[in-house]
């Protein structure tokens, strides 16, 4: 009699359903095996469905519900965490198979649009006891589940506060080598060229995911999708990678790129855009520039305080 179950081998994550009936063969560590996936510090568990995980810095503690699977490897017991796609734009990028997330152990990260910290949680299980995970969130009922993920784990350090004014909490931040940002506002880009001017280091990269409906609900998704790149590109941060999320999410996009606040032929050296100013700053970019001039500067206080 059938059951519903996920295709096999496909590497999709949990189903939908999230282990009604059976416990989707995680229990006894005889039937699972973990391997590494080609992103450092994620893994997939093998078992009668496969699913993603990552190493939990936590031992014992679940942050959301989500299921937890202990392996024994030789005299140490390990434990890993199901990361669920239709939960984490992350993790759904994972399994679409993005080209690289460049978030990995002992990466620092500016996590933009953090709410509860579900996959912040995953994200400080990636970058593991050397990384660091700043996490910005501006909504104060969000924020309070943040800060208790925050207790638990030492390399999550949660910030209240809105993205759309890093200067507000530059005094907690460091330099980061990736921002990750989906924080859904119709002013996105520029929220994370702020954000990569402040505290993005000269050759980091950035990890975002673009809801089309949020940005323009009247326009094709794909014209949004490009136009956002559009956008990015006149803030030196140049797209390496789009990817839609399907079947997790509908109408989302993930585009990953290198941030570069100096043309490389020499700091300064074409005056203009961020000549003078972005020298001084340690790493070059801090207090460079931003171009979003006239119209779309205005963009931003419509929707200030929502």
């Amino acid at each position: 009699g059938g059951g519903f179950q996920s295709p096999g081998g496909r590497g999709r994550g949990t189903p939908r359903g999230r282990g009604r009936g059976g416990r989707g063969g995680f229990q006894g560590g005889k039937k699972v095996t973990v391997e590494p996936h080609r992103h450092e510090g994620v893994f997939i568990c093998r078992g009668k469905e496969d699913a993603l995980v990552t190493k939990n810095m936590v031992p014992g503690e679940s942050v959301y519900g989500e299921k937890r699977i202990s392996v024994e490897d030789g005299e140490v017991k390990l434990e890993y965490r199901a990361w669920n796609p239709f939960r984490s734009k992350l993790a759904a990028a994972i399994l679409g198979g993005i080209d690289q997330i460049h978030i990995k152990p002992g990466a620092k990260v500016l996590y933009l649009g953090a709410a509860s910290g579900t996959t912040v949680s995953h994200v400080s299980d990636i970058v593991g006891p050397d990384g660091l995970v700043y996490a910005v969130e501006f909504s104060h009922r969000s924020g309070r589940d943040l800060i208790n993920v925050a207790k638990k784990r030492t390399n999550v350090i949660p910030v209240i506060e809105d993205a759309r004014h890093p200067h507000k909490y530059r005094m907690l931040i460091g330099m980061v080598d990736v921002i990750f940002a989906d924080v859904a506002q119709p002013d996105q880009s520029r929220i994370v060229a702020l954000n990569a001017h402040n505290f993005l280091r000269n050759g980091g990269h950035f990890v975002i995911s673009i809801k089309a409906n949020c940005i323009d609900s009247t326009a094709a998704p794909e014209a949004v999708f490009a136009s956002e790149i559009k956008k990015m590109q006149q803030e030196n941060m140049k797209p390496q990678e789009q990817l839609t999320l399907e079947p997790y999410e509908r109408d989302h996009a993930v585009v990953v790129g290198i941030y570069r606040c100096v043309p490389a032929e020499g700091l300064g050296a074409r005056g203009g855009v961020g000549g003078g100013g972005a020298v001084g700053g340690v790493g070059g970019c801090r207090g460079a520039f931003s171009m979003w001039g006239g119209e779309e500067g205005g963009a931003g206080e419509m929707t200030g305080s929502g």
